[in-house]
């Protein structure tokens, strides 16, 4: 066994800097100086670097290595080179050494043919055997069992030291040291010991033997937890808006992850341009360091008074406006005008006003403030007029909703009364009203919610109109749409997605249109017009009682933000079971992950229609 010694002791960041430090930052330093102290040379020294070494160490002296650093330098003359070239040996041990590797073999030298020729340095690596770690020896202070607390609510020790990362027998790596440590540190101190430290990591490296023994000390502080709300910076809006929001209780032990959760559920709420929220340590850490002969070594393992929960918010403007511009392959030029009032009577309104050629909106909605209990209540009244596929309808309603939930798992409860006119090819108008109620609910468990990779989506609603209350004809209406996620490869991807639905009624005549089922589209069976697939009615389509979908798209991403894919769907919607005779799409398209979403540009042949069809889509989200 060595001597503990720099060269043979790696004790965290500090120690490997001040190794390069003298090793190859000394080396520039020199360099510069020589730069300085020598004329300008009229052309620079041209040379080329060979480093003969495996894949992984000759990318690692590539992009370090002084010679190939300088090389191309104005100041560069024969003399410098030569002096680089000396010194280059010793900087390759110690920076593979970086990669685990301690008794390298190392030549480097300068070869010249002749006199006009370029001079070559010629740099020879063998790495050998590399260092392994050996003992591991993990030392957790402070983190004492919590007397009456209940055994799964104690701190998980053990489950700390197996998520260890540079486990026994692997290479090691001062890059995996580091985030070994980093990693542990984050474990804890993003949970009720945010004031955690090491208070001592070495790594005793034996080139002898090839072993690395490690030694850790975590110290976990004292265990903190959360106070009373504070509030900061509101003046327009009522506290209520942040307090309703708030699900950390005074008591609760400190969590990073409820911070972060909290500050997004604000952010969300569209009241503020900026949200911060966070444990507010300061008064209690200066009452602290304040006491007589009190060191920071000392305060870290004495008892806190609970932390205040500090949010800190900027307010938006209470009113905004927009105008947009657009195409939908769907529905055609699109124009469109917002109107956002953050206090109306308390509440908050979004209005908007869209004209696309085969669908014209008018909408408002009036969003009360979150409850304490975590519910988002608002109404809403909207007027829509469409011409798609020779059916048009126009519809003017007024619904009230309550959502609650999370992103994970949300859950909606929506009473809407509608009055619509319909009208399908030549023939005359007809007139119902409805008053349906519908429960929806939505589960996700995505890797990712704005570029997903792995996982699902699942959305099904259960609603309809029984009661003869405002209602022309009584109904039940059933709809489930899904999209799974799967891997293939670090490049590849599958998606598959379906929908079903299906519609009970003594008559359909009386049924609002919109409640009715359609296929086709950009989100729907690419290859097909928007909602052309349906019952046909004279030279019209109208809506069936039953729908089914199905897409199966196969991904390549041949860039990180760049991909293909080609992808087949089918799926049709009719009055019976026997009329859902499948018609399919296919064809390929491009994809691109926008700092919006994924964006689709895909080309398809709709089999029945014979025709091809541009679909452009924004992910496919629900």
């Amino acid at each position: 066994m060595l001597p503990a010694s720099p060269a043979n002791i790696l004790a965290g960041s500090r120690i490997l800097a001040q190794v390069v430090a003298k090793v190859s930052g000394g080396l520039v330093a020199a360099v510069a100086l020589a730069g300085l102290t020598l004329p300008v040379a009229a052309e620079e020294l041209k040379y080329d670097v060979r480093i003969d070494a495996p894949g992984p160490l000759r990318e690692l002296l590539e992009q370090n290595l002084d010679l190939v650093r300088f090389r191309g330098n104005a100041r560069m003359d024969r003399e410098q080179l030569q002096r680089l070239v000396r010194v280059a040996p010793e900087q390759v041990k110690t920076l593979v050494s970086t990669d685990g590797y301690y008794s390298p073999v190392v030549s480097a030298r300068l070869e010249r043919k002749g006199e006009n020729d370029t001079p070559t340095v010629q740099i020879s690596v063998q790495p050998g055997e590399p260092v392994r770690v050996g003992e591991i020896d993990l030392v957790l202070q402070g983190f004492a069992p919590v007397p009456g607390l209940a055994a799964d609510k104690q701190f998980d020790t053990q489950a700390l030291k197996a998520g260890w990362t540079l486990k026994k027998g692997m290479v090691f790596r001062q890059v995996d040291w580091e985030q070994a440590k980093r990693g542990l540190l984050r474990q804890v101190v993003q949970t009720r010991y945010p004031r955690a430290q090491l208070t001592e990591s070495l790594a005793t490296v034996d080139p002898e033997n090839h072993l690395a023994a490690l030694r850790v000390v975590l110290d976990s502080g004292p265990e903190l937890r959360f106070g009373e709300l504070r509030i900061e910076g509101l003046k327009r809006y009522p506290p209520a808006i942040v307090s309703n929001l708030n699900q950390i209780h005074p008591g609760d032990y400190y969590s990073e992850a409820a911070l972060q959760s909290y500050q997004s559920r604000l952010q969300d709420t569209g009241y503020f341009s900026s949200v911060e929220v966070s444990a507010d340590t300061s008064a209690i850490l200066n009452e602290q360091l304040d006491a007589a002969g009190a060191t920071p070594a000392q305060n870290a393992g004495s008892a806190m008074a609970p932390l205040p929960l500090l949010v800190r918010v900027t307010e938006n403007k209470r009113k905004n406006v927009s105008a947009g511009l657009g195409f939908s392959t769907n529905t055609g030029n699109r124009a469109s005008l917002t109107y956002d009032d953050l206090s109306v009577f308390g509440l908050r309104m979004k209005s908007a006003l869209t004209l696309e050629t085969k669908k014209q909106t008018a909408r408002s909605d009036f969003y009360f403030p979150t409850t304490a209990d975590g519910y988002n209540d608002s109404v809403g009244a909207s007027f829509e007029r469409s011409d798609i596929s020779g059916e048009v309808t126009s519809v003017a309603s007024v619904a009230g909703k309550r959502a609650w939930g999370t992103p994970l798992l949300e859950r909606s409860l929506t009473l809407e009364l509608l009055t619509e006119t319909k009208t399908v090819d030549s023939l005359p108008s007809t007139t119902s009203k409805s008053l349906p109620l519908t429960y929806g609910v939505t589960w996700r468990k995505l890797d990712n919610l704005l570029f997903p990779t792995k996982g699902y989506a699942l959305n099904a609603q259960l609603g309809g109109a029984l009661l003869p209350i405002l209602t022309d004809e009584a109904f039940v209406r059933g709809y489930a749409r899904a999209v799974w996620y799967r891997p293939l490869g670090t490049s590849t991807n599958l998606i598959l997605r379906g929908e079903l639905g299906a519609l009970a009624s003594r008559d359909k005549n009386g049924v609002p249109a919109v409640y009715l089922f359609r296929a086709g589209g950009d989100q729907s069976v690419r290859g097909y017009a928007y909602q052309e697939l349906g019952v046909r009615e004279g030279d019209a389509i109208t809506g069936g009682r039953y729908l089914t979908t199905a897409s199966a798209e196969f991904q390549y991403w041949f860039k990180p933000s760049y991909g293909a894919a080609v992808f087949y769907d089918a799926g049709n919607a009719g009055d019976t079971f026997s009329a859902l005779h499948p018609k399919s799409g296919y064809g390929v398209g491009g994809r691109w992950k926008s700092p919006v979403g994924p964006i689709n540009v895909d080309i398809a042949y709709g089999h029945a229609v014979k025709k091809y069809r541009l679909h452009f889509s924004l992910g496919f989200t629900f």
